[in-house]
């Protein structure tokens, strides 16, 4: 009876976590795992419990130090919570195994081999060349197929990371047996047995292999050299994740990132897209004309990249307009620019420098109080384009006030065929650009269609300012229709109206780091400090000199080029058999730009200039022209070049704002708040010394 009464008290008085506790799952660790458990944190001991009891439930053990193999191949259904790139072929069918992390093996000094099941992804961040040895993967939109050469994927801390995504792919009526066979075949050469036993144990049908590379750039190597800038690609994060695959992608040269930080786009940017990579592909009547408007940091240069990803895909090239002067994708800052894009773009704008088909240097990221010059240019740019393949046309996140209009203008000009426009809740609000809104709108330089049927406004009574053609100035402003396509923005960036300028700056300082790149050695060549360099020596009687932003006295001319950011352009007119100079112009040309370079000194007495410049000889010999602009040498290069020793050239901590053009005020230079470091010209020119 006591006994009885014993029972009967002590079993309500246990408590109701401790009978959640004897009702848990059971789990068995091994020797590491729960080493590893007892010294997380309660919160993280629980997460890291929850994963194991996920995986043991999905027939996984934990081997190898903390790399997840599968047991038995066990399907699971994805998550559909966020929306992931969509493969390019047909979705994976239900037989397939989604493994909870892929896994990596180490092929040696800086390679890894990474096994992927179809339609799961790999999330990094880091620089490394990729390589499909077996199946077919996408990154960033573009496909890449079994023996196709390798390409260079960047994925920064600037930008969303990329991931590598397994997408379906024809198989020819091939068992699973001999899929095996083949991809063991094929891992010969870059793992060893046990490596590839143990690899092939978690193959499955329509599964991807992939090789990635350490990847070592001259440009890159030149960016990362100068102090605060070596964590753009790669950043030493601790973890807790010290296992073989840790090590395996270390030895590339990067990491292994959450799903959540990698790219994502929603499905009005997917079904855009789609729309209009079909509409490229069957276009018979000329090629389409795609227009990308929208506010600042919405996504519109993400989209354009996986735009034209998806593109070359399947068509050999497109043709790309830029309209944004702030941040330009394959030139450095303040061009307008017209380019055939024949490789995809696998990374922020700084890691594709290339050389356009046409290209004119504005001189300022934006356009305002100089807006006649900007159509002009643009015009001039666009008259080149041939209509031979796709344009994408980039154009600038100002949509507000007077941009709007000047959008509505850029849409009248360029008449494109498809107007993409991006919204969000976040932004700033942009009236829908429907044909009919546009048609019905003023813009800066051109009428609505009522106003020149009414009143008969014909584009002569203000093309005298613009220079258009006479035939163009005898015809009234003719608009054709086009495709609105709206597509609804969820992207999240990091800026805000305190940081965006601060931030943008270090994107376009990335940009001229990159071009500069260009004039160092290949890898794997040491790099070579830019004073190091050997300059080319221009007479003053062979160049013109503009100052683009500002009115400089002509006394004060070669103080504000000297150790300058110059537009090398091509003029009409022959500067030649002048005096012995220098030739200064009295209105800035509109003309093209062959590159750029620095002009590293200037010596008086032999008047000569010394430009240093990745610009081949062959095109340097048609340079007769140097512009200078806003776009200014990054502070960098010249306070952080190694070698120098003592006083470093043109750096001093006495500075004279009352110089024309040295105020932040006409953009001559940006002033430090403590103003106690300046970069500025030299007070005296000097002789280039080696």
């Amino acid at each position: 009876m006591a006994d009885s009464l014993l029972l009967f008290k002590r079993g309500p008085s246990r408590s109701t976590w401790l009978r959640a506790r004897k009702a848990r799952p059971h789990l068995i660790l091994s020797y590491r795992p729960c080493r590893r458990l007892g010294r997380l944190r309660w919160r993280s001991r629980r997460r890291f419990r929850r994963r194991l009891l996920q995986a043991q439930a999905a027939g996984v053990d934990w081997r190898e130090g903390g790399c997840l193999v599968s047991r038995a191949a066990a399907p699971r259904r994805p998550k559909t919570a966020a929306p992931s790139p969509r493969p390019a072929e047909d979705p994976a069918p239900s037989c397939s195994a989604i493994l909870p992390i892929p896994p990596v093996r180490s092929a040696g000094s800086g390679r890894a081999v990474l096994l992927l099941p179809l339609g799961q992804g790999f999330t990094f961040s880091g620089i490394c060349r990729v390589t499909c040895l077996y199946g077919q993967v996408q990154v960033f939109g573009f496909t890449i197929s079994q023996g196709q050469p390798a390409r260079n994927v960047f994925s920064t801390y600037t930008h969303s990371r990329l991931t590598i995504n397994a997408v379906h792919y024809s198989v020819h009526e091939k068992s699973k047996k001999e899929m095996k066979r083949e991809a063991r075949s094929l891992l010969r050469s870059y793992l060893n047995q046990d490596d590839r036993y143990c690899l092939m144990k978690n193959f499955s049908p329509l599964c991807s292999i992939v090789l990635l590379e350490r990847l070592k750039t001259s440009t890159v190597n030149f960016i990362i050299s100068h102090p605060g800038l070596s964590y753009v690609f790669v950043q030493e994060i601790p973890t807790f994740q010290i296992n073989p695959e840790y090590f395996a992608l270390k030895s590339v040269g990067i990491r292994r990132e959450r799903k959540k930080n990698g790219l994502r786009l929603t499905e009005s940017a997917f079904s855009v897209m789609e729309e209009l990579v079909s509409i490229s592909r069957e276009e018979a009547d000329g090629c389409p004309v795609i227009l990308v408007c929208g506010s600042q940091d919405i996504g519109k240069s993400t989209f354009i990249r996986y735009l034209i990803n998806q593109l070359l895909n399947s068509i050999s090239c497109i043709d790309y307009l830029e309209c944004d002067l702030g941040q330009t994708e394959f030139t450095p800052p303040g061009c307008i620019s017209l380019l055939n894009v024949t490789e995809p773009v696998l990374g922020p704008p700084f890691t594709h420098q290339r050389t356009p088909q046409k290209m004119v240097y504005y001189g300022k990221p934006s356009c305002k109080n100089s807006f006649e010059n900007y159509i002009e240019i643009i015009k001039y740019v666009f008259s080149s384009y041939k209509r031979e393949s796709p344009l994408i046309v980039n154009t600038m996140g100002w949509v507000a006030d007077q941009g709007l209009l000047l959008l509505i203008d850029l849409i009248r000009l360029l008449s494109p065929s498809h107007v993409v426009q991006f919204n969000s809740d976040r932004g700033r609000y942009m009236p829908d650009l429907s044909p009919s809104y546009v048609d019905n709108m003023d813009g800066l330089y051109t009428k609505s269609t009522s106003k020149v049927r009414n009143r008969g406004f014909h584009l002569a009574e203000f093309a005298d300012n613009l220079e258009f053609a006479d035939e163009e100035k005898e015809n009234p402003v003719l608009f054709t229709g086009y495709k609105l396509m709206s597509v609804k923005s969820e992207f999240v960036s990091g800026k805000t109206p305190r940081n965006r300028e601060s931030h943008n700056k270090v994107l376009r300082e990335l940009a001229v780091l990159s071009y500069l790149g260009q004039l160092q050695p290949p890898v794997p060549k040491p790099l070579c400090p830019l004073h190091g360099l050997t300059p080319y020596q221009v007479p003053f009687n062979a160049v013109a000199l503009r100052i683009i932003h500002a009115d400089v006295a002509p006394t004060h001319i070669l103080y504000a080029v000297n150790a300058s950011w110059v537009g090398l352009c091509k003029i009409l007119d022959d500067v030649r058999g002048y005096a012995s100079g220098p030739i200064l112009l009295a209105q800035t040309p509109i003309c093209d730009c062959l590159g750029f370079g620095i002009c590293r000194g200037i010596d008086m007495e032999k008047r000569l200039y010394h430009i240093l410049t990745p610009v081949p000889p062959e095109e340097l010999r048609n340079v007769n022209c140097l512009l200078v602009g806003t776009i200014s040498i990054p502070q960098c290069v010249l306070k952080s070049q190694r070698g120098l020793e003592g006083m470093i050239p043109y750096i001093t901590t006495d500075y004279n704002f009352k110089l024309p053009g040295a105020s932040e005020k006409i953009g001559a230079r940006e002033i430090e708040e403590t103003r106690k470091e300046k970069v500025h010209p030299k007070p005296k020119f000097y002789r280039k010394t080696n």
